[in-house]
């Protein structure tokens, strides 16, 4: 009887180190991506450099509206979410500071990481962005003359919106968004490079 119990206990010991290395290195991967996106030094052919930085742009234009942007970027109070960007169920509101509203904030569901069990995403500052930067029914000029507008854009420079879509956890989140939902373009790294040269070059916006 000792001898079985043992041998169970070994059993369900070598299960669980298998699963906990299983998740490990589930973890460490990234989540596949749908669409891809051109790397900086494909654009170094474009030699003038306002046409090169309106090029740039337009790649980035890919991530920017793209769902995963898009869904936390809305012109109404009330979020989207999905590939299909349908309203919020059950149905949520902004709320005074982009949080959710008072007895039903963000954090009642969405919690510090993705919950892929139920398909809940998740981030430690899951919000919706500024109403001032309102995305939705946007064409990329605009939205690339509201990303430079200091008065909507949180008071960023152009170093200070870099940092924000390099570093920002809820950003990058957008490429590991979980069970169900299709990543953000490339890769959070591309995007990063590619806002970078944009700034480099000057930060020309598309003209339409």
């Amino acid at each position: 009887m000792r001898t079985a119990l043992l041998s169970a206990a070994a059993g369900v010991g070598l299960f669980l180190a298998g699963t906990a290395l299983t998740l490990a290195q589930s973890a460490s991967q990234s989540q596949p991506g749908g669409a891809s996106l051109r790397p900086v030094s494909s654009f170094s052919n474009i030699t003038n450099q306002r046409d090169r930085s309106v090029a740039l742009f337009n790649e980035m234009g890919k991530v920017l509206t793209h769902p995963r942007c898009m869904n936390c970027h809305p012109a109404t109070e009330r979020p989207r979410q999905g590939d299909m960007r349908k309203l919020h169920e059950p149905l949520v509101v902004r709320g005074k500071d982009g949080h959710g509203a008072v007895g039903l904030p963000c954090t009642a569901c969405h919690g510090k990481q993705n919950y892929d069990p139920a398909r809940i995403p998740g981030d430690g500052h899951w919000a919706l962005a500024p109403a001032s930067m309102a995305w939705e029914g946007k064409t990329v000029a605009q939205i690339c003359e509201q990303l430079k507008d200091q008065n909507r854009n949180g008071s960023r420079d152009l170093a200070a919106l870099v940092k924000h879509v390099t570093t920002d956890t809820l950003v990058l989140w957008g490429w590991h968004p979980g069970r169900g939902r299709e990543p953000a373009p490339g890769t959070a790294a591309e995007f990063g490079a590619l806002m970078q040269a944009w700034a480099d070059t000057g930060a020309a916006c598309p003209a339409s």
